[in-house]
């Protein structure tokens, strides 16, 4: 739970032999133990990744509808910086402007990562959603977040997270009010227990107004090349999932309980990539009887990418379609 509010492998590199000292030949039956070992995976644990990373995979294919027309304008600056404008309008929710804004720094860890990154969002009326995420060390990861609704403060949060060679830690204070004797902390570890298995678990502690409670869920992930199964469960909730990936096609499977209200539903989600075209599809059908469908057709080659989206609820008589323009 990196946002309380809202949602490596790192092998080690051996040490070269000492100079003037040849190196030892390996002998057939240390060899054939050593592929005997590999085969059976019993090498370095990978890293398990983050606790709220488990359904990441199933919610990215699931469709995010839109309603009414978008419009979203992307402009990079320089390599560094890049701002977004985004103008909504909808003949049933309120229609906003957002402006959005992207730094990237120049510690570069990986070839798909550097930091630090600052991320900051605001509209019309004046609400602000801002990120600070860095890279302190090779293993430890800071993000700060603020929220604010308004002119009044909504979430302010901190986040520090420690990546071992097969475990993963984390640890998030939430609107922590000394003097009104509130806040909410959140303890999350994964842990590789084999190759493909790891296991994890949640506590998350809440006090304020004289009251306090703790909650304590437990999770487990399996993962293969092609698909991933991952579940949590708790006093009050259950939540499991299936992510398969195919050649073209994504599909994902999610089960959600819970069992206080003795509530469930399940939801199916596909996305279909067609390269040639340069369209990807996104569906959604679930068991409270909503229908979703997202279309994404790029410009080639022009920046653009044209959108369609519609939702469907039979059971509450709810129809609504839109449509975008993606600009850079």
């Amino acid at each position: 739970m990196g946002n309380v509010f809202a949602a490596e492998k790192n092998a080690g590199t051996p040490s070269p032999p000492m100079m003037g000292m040849p190196t030892p030949p390996v002998s057939p039956a240390a060899a054939a133990a050593l592929a005997a070992a590999k085969a059976s995976g019993s090498g370095d644990l990978p890293n398990p990744g983050n606790f709220e990373d488990l359904f990441k995979k199933i919610k990215e294919i699931f469709p995010s509808p839109i309603e009414g027309c978008k419009l979203v304008v992307n402009k990079g600056l320089s390599n560094h910086f890049q701002v977004s404008h985004t103008v909504s309008l909808s003949a049933f929710n309120p229609s906003s402007y957002h402006f959005g804004s992207t730094y990237v720094g120049s510690k570069q860890v990986s070839p798909t990562e550097a930091f630090p990154v600052l991320l900051g969002d605001i509209d019309t009326s004046g609400s602000l959603n801002a990120q600070i995420i860095h890279q302190l060390a090779d293993r430890i990861r800071t993000k700060f977040v603020v929220q604010t609704q308004q002119t009044k403060w909504g979430v302010y949060q901190g986040e520090v997270e420690y990546k071992g060679p097969s475990y993963t830690g984390v640890l998030t204070l939430a609107n922590v009010d000394p003097l009104e004797g509130s806040g909410i902390a959140v303890a999350h570890y994964m842990q590789s227990i084999t190759q493909r298995l790891s296991l994890g678990a949640e506590l998350l502690y809440h006090c304020g107004q004289g009251q306090q409670a703790a909650i304590v869920s437990l999770a487990g992930k399996y993962a293969t090349d092609n698909w991933v199964a991952s579940s949590t469960i708790g006093p009050t909730a259950f939540h499991a999932g299936y992510y398969h990936k195919g050649k073209e096609v994504q599909i994902g499977v999610e089960f959600e309980s819970n069992l206080r209200a003795k509530e469930s539903s399940v939801s199916l989600g596909y996305q279909v990539d067609l390269p040639a075209a340069n369209v990807v599809f996104k569906g959604m059908v679930d068991t409270n009887w909503t229908v979703a469908a997202v279309l994404e057709k790029r410009l080639q080659p022009m920046p653009f990418a044209f959108i369609l989206s519609g939702v469907i609820n039979q059971w509450k008589n709810q129809c609504r379609f839109g449509f975008g323009l993606m600009i850079g």
